[in-house]
């Protein structure tokens, strides 16, 4: 009933123009616009990529490998890895142009099953967790500078951060393009932040600080174990390659943009990284910086003087570009598991004023906010990280399958089947180096998480029991008629 109205009182609002599209698709009538082009494509992947990551991560890296010239070699081979894996997301993106990032490849190449658990383990944990985690650290950059020679309080931090979420997740439910905008004025100012850093490395680089990379082999411990944490390190830094999947029904031009997007957006963020961690160099020791407590501000405090504070300043531009690229792409996962019945299906409705997923959105900032309010969530992200790579192994296996399941499919990209071959096997490496180097038992808690998700899926989506159905009937409605949404239409194929 509420639905209906909905959409007798949308008709009448906008005349014959609206009328003329409930006739042409019957049974719907609103769905998401093309409004992101190449250069808010590039913004989008630079501005999720580059978030926290670089400005906390390298002691990680540098941690694990324990010298300059390796940890620089990992930085390089993580971009070049992300590239990789981006390019088989492409041909992913233009075979099968829907919305959702992995969630429709692994439908189309494994059914249900593979689909439905990546969506639960996204949905509720590693996407909250991740924009959780990024909000947490804008709040500490931002309040580092109201807090001199100490730490801020915990409650400060996480008040900010959950203001933050309410505010990216305001402006995303409000407009596509309000979310596409600031996601380009964020990146903007964290591209000057990384300038700033580069630029002042390569003046100290022509001044003759180069003391720190001679012998830059010497005290590296290499070892499997030690190498594939440190990936797991960098590769935190690079999480956001896949991002532009999630929102491939509104690209204009999806064929030509999304490809140009990554083949321009990730290696220009893999040589800025580079950079950074040279210029991190050309000022720290290996033991400063792994003494650091944030590597940037350290490094504004050596080279910046007066102006230091900057730093902080745009580090928390920057957190908070990426917490927005994150937030504007995982909402659309939400919508699309919604659409297709594995949540509820309120969440795939579509607001009708706004154009947006807007359900979707809220959702999504509801459950990060959860994710503040418990103390350490970095640890969170490392257990819960390894999920990620191994959805991201299973959805390059889905490209590799397909090309011999789904030869019908047009493949407007088809890259070399080696690279998928390369991104797999490197996935499964990734996997299992954190088990086998320092097995814990949150990995089995983590493996046993993933798993629930079938307990789910075979009792509310293959059994499609009544009761949850008639609880959230009522609440539909009403979530209907206060957020003004409808059901998205059915996209021509």
């Amino acid at each position: 009933m509420g639905e209906e109205s909905l959409r007798k009182r949308k008709g009448r609002e906008d005349g014959k123009e609206d009328g003329q599209s409930i006739q042409s698709h019957e049974p719907q009538t609103m769905n998401l616009q093309k409004q992101v082009g190449l250069i808010s494509g590039i913004c989008m992947i630079v501005g999720t990529i580059i978030g926290s990551g670089i400005f906390v991560s390298p002691k990680s890296v540098l941690a694990n490998v324990g010298a300059v010239g390796p940890s620089l070699i990992i930085w390089a081979a993580c971009g070049i890895l992300a590239t990789l894996g981006a390019l088989c997301f492409a041909e992913l993106g233009t075979m099968i142009t829907k919305s959702g990032g992995e969630y429709p490849y692994l439908m189309e190449a494994f059914g249900p099953i593979p689909a439905f658990l990546f969506s639960w383990t996204s949905l509720i944990v590693t996407k909250p967790s991740s924009f959780a985690i990024i909000c947490l650290s804008f709040a500490e950059y931002a309040s580092a500078p109201f807090y001199p020679g100490c730490d801020p309080p915990q409650v400060v931090i996480k008040c900010l951060a959950a203001a933050a979420i309410v505010i990216i997740t305001i402006v995303n439910s409000l407009s596509v393009k309000l979310g596409s905008y600031l996601q380009n004025f964020l990146t903007a100012a964290k591209m000057i932040i990384v300038a700033i850093i580069i630029v002042s490395g390569i003046v100290l680089l022509a001044q003759g600080k180069t003391e720190n990379f001679e012998d830059s082999f010497k005290d590296s411990k290499i070892s499997v174990s030690s190498i594939g944490l440190a990936f797991y390190n960098g590769l935190w830094a690079y999480d956001g390659w896949n991002q532009l999947n999630y929102i491939t029904e509104e690209l204009k031009n999806p064929y030509r943009n999304l490809p140009l997007s990554i083949i321009i957006g990730i290696p220009l963020v893999t040589v800025c990284y580079v950079l950074i961690n040279i210029s991190y160099f050309t000022v720290m020791t290996s033991t400063e910086l792994l003494q650091s407590q944030a590597v940037a501000v350290t490094f504004g405090d050596r080279v910046l003087y007066p102006a230091s504070w900057i730093v902080p300043l745009f580090v928390a531009f920057s957190t908070i570009g990426s917490a927005n690229g994150t937030c504007f792409t995982a909402g659309r996962l939400v919508y699309v598991a919604g659409r297709e019945g594995h949540m509820l299906k309120v969440l795939s409705y579509i607001s009708v004023k706004r154009l947006t997923p807007a359900p979707a959105i809220i959702f999504y900032g509801a459950i990060a906010i959860i994710y503040i309010i418990p103390g350490d969530i970095d640890t969170l992200i490392n257990y819960f990280s390894f999920a990620v790579w191994l959805f991201y192994g299973l959805t390059v296996l889905a490209l590799i399958v397909m090309r011999f399941t789904r030869k019908e499919l047009r493949r407007p990209i088809r890259i070399p089947i080696i690279i998928p071959v390369i991104v797999t096997l490197v996935s499964i490496l990734l996997v299992l180096a954190p088990i086998i180097s320092a097995p814990e038992l949150a990995y089995l808690y983590c493996v046993l998480f993933i798993l629930s998700g079938l307990i789910v899926y075979v009792l509310f989506v293959h059994f499609k029991f009544n009761w949850p159905q008639k609880i959230s009937k009522p609440i539909t409605m009403h979530l209907q008629m206060l957020l003004e949404v409808v059901p998205a239409e059915e996209v021509a194929e």
